[in-house]
């Protein structure tokens, strides 16, 4: 294991001790051999995946397995309608944003209109990390500040300006400076108004430090689930004291919605939507192109004025024509599909199912969540709450085993993170909650 162990990348990995098949092993050995080390396989024994369709992926032998964990493909994986619009676009054109066209208008008219009548305007990245760091200027910009605010195992992305606010990556990427961290509202051991209550007063008691110091705030930017802290969704509206002691002090709040975002969350069509907060800056990502590398940045246009009166902006493959082809084809597909609606209905059957299988296991400590995101914390027994971190890495190898696929969050690795594709069905809850029963047993036996 890592010296400097990440609790986002470092939890559910392969490790080289760990014996594989000739074929397994010779790829990981080639891997390492022109990727170099620094990159992390899911899973002891790694899987060799080939093909996905909706939320099955297949291996190199045919092993369909059942994916409840990739987010990134939102409209669930090898979706026709959006590969054949990438395939249209490129033999087409495909250029930058220097140019006139009207599709990219068009998106961005589309996406600005899921949003609050605040929010209207946005700019386009590749990658919600470029999106985060591209917020963060802003923010600095529109504050005249430079303190920020994260939680403790907050993950934002990998650029030099973001990994100094993503200290899930573990003690060996440095917080940057002027860097503040708080706990994440954890609803599970404070109870959900202890969490909101100690989530304000971790934010007021960070911007008064600051003040001491002679630092002005710029911004509080959070994962509106809190995702790689655990996944905390309740109670809803928890962000509203935060958000308005950090504007009281001069700075702005940034809604990460790379993971929560595009419906997910069922409830509302953005993770924000759910504490009724409007932010000052939104960052999407992940699920926007299903797979496709395209991200934003969306704000006020009063927000964006200072920054683009000091820095002109261009990404050279942010908001290409196939970017926008995959975004819009992502955007069309949710409406059409209903997959808010399935993400809302479904979603409460499968907490309702996790729910009946913490009745019968005692390490099923909670079942917490929105829409078809949903963190399962294991424990070594439910009076403690004691996370248990060990049972959780077992439990997910077994899960593979049994051809389904999830990983962990939170400080400990204790939380199962269970984020299928959008399109996931009330079987295949069926399917994980009776496979998770069985695994539950063995792993305890």
């Amino acid at each position: 294991m890592p010296a400097h162990r990440s609790t986002i990348l470092d939890a559910n990995t392969y490790r080289a001790d760990t014996p594989t098949g000739d074929e397994t092993g010779e790829l990981i050995e080639r891997r390492r051999r022109v990727l170099g080390p620094a990159y992390r396989l899911f899973y002891r024994r790694p899987v060799h995946l080939v093909r996905g369709a909706g939320v099955h992926l297949f291996d190199a032998d045919g092993t369909e397995y059942l994916d409840v964990y990739n987010n990134v493909a939102s409209v669930g994986h090898a979706h026709p309608r959006v590969a054949e619009r990438i395939a249209r676009q490129t033999a087409t054109l495909n250029t930058h944003t220097r140019y006139l066209a009207e599709p990219i208008l068009d998106y961005a008219e589309d996406l600005l209109a899921t949003m609050p009548a605040e929010l209207d305007q946005v700019m386009f990245t590749c990658t919600g990390s470029e999106a985060n760091d591209l917020a963060l200027r802003i923010a600095r910009a529109a504050s005249g500040g430079r303190g920020i605010i994260i939680t403790e195992e907050a993950y934002h992305g990998n650029t030099d300006l973001v990994t100094g606010i993503s200290p899930a990556l573990g003690s060996g990427v440095p917080l940057g400076p002027d860097v503040w961290t708080v706990p994440a509202p954890d609803s599970y051991h404070a109870g959900p108004e202890g969490a909101a209550a100690g989530f304000t007063a971790a934010v007021e008691g960070a911007l008064a430090e600051m003040a001491e110091r002679g630092v002005r705030p710029a911004a509080l930017i959070v994962d509106t689930i809190f995702s790689s802290d655990g996944v905390y969704a309740s109670p809803t509206g928890l962000l509203t004291g935060a958000v308005s002691a950090v504007r009281a002090a001069g700075g702005l709040f940034i809604a990460d919605e790379v993971q929560p975002g595009f419906a997910r969350t069922g409830t509302s069509f953005w993770g924000f939507g759910r504490h009724g907060v409007i932010p000052d800056v939104v960052t999407m990502g992940k699920p926007m192109g299903n797979g496709y590398p395209v991200a934003a940045v969306v704000a006020r246009a009063d927000v964006l004025a200072t920054f683009a009166a000091q820095v002109p902006y261009f990404n050279t493959f942010g908001g290409t024509d196939a970017a926008i082809a995959a975004a819009q084809a992502v955007l069309d597909i949710i409406r059409e599909e209903g997959l808010q609606q399935n993400a809302a209905r479904v979603g409460a059957y499968f907490r309702a199912q996790l729910g009946e299988l913490q009745d019968r296991h005692a390490t099923i400590g909670d079942v917490r969540g929105d829409g078809l995101f949903i963190g399962l914390e294991l424990v070594t027994d439910p009076l403690s709450k004691t996370p248990d971190g060990r049972l959780a890495g077992q439990t997910v190898d077994a899960l593979l085993r049994h051809h389904i696929l999830t990983s962990v969050c939170g400080p400990h690795g204790s939380v199962l993170k269970l984020r299928p594709p959008l399109p996931f069905a009330a079987h295949d809850v069926d399917r994980f909650t009776e496979t998770l029963d069985l695994v539950l047993r063995e792993v305890s036996a």
